[in-house]
């Protein structure tokens, strides 16, 4: 699927109509020091199993694509989830 790299779309902050920045939301990186990363470690530690089964083989074919829209006007950054795609292309025009 190919997409706009500007977008003009409602603006919750600004409350009005302005353009938009399109770029592809990639995850940051996991802190080691969180909550949820000190517990999976602490399991995962000593003799025994894994906390949770390996997976033998991936089951999905796609992933879901979110797009990270910022204003050009305020710089106010949101998300928007446009579901599984196979491929997602950003392009100049349309």
């Amino acid at each position: 699927m190919k997409f706009p790299k500007e977008l003009r779309v409602y603006c919750p902050r600004c409350k009005a109509y302005a353009s938009h920045q399109v770029t592809l939301y990639r995850a940051g990186k996991r802190r080691s020091l969180s909550e949820g990363q000190r517990r999976y470690l602490r399991k995962q530690r000593g003799y025994g199993s894994k906390r949770k089964p390996e997976q033998k083989e991936f089951a999905k074919t796609t992933k879901k694509q979110i797009l990270k829209l910022r204003c050009s006007k305020c710089g106010f950054t949101r998300h928007k989830s446009l579901g599984r795609l196979r491929k997602l292309e950003i392009v100049e025009k349309v």
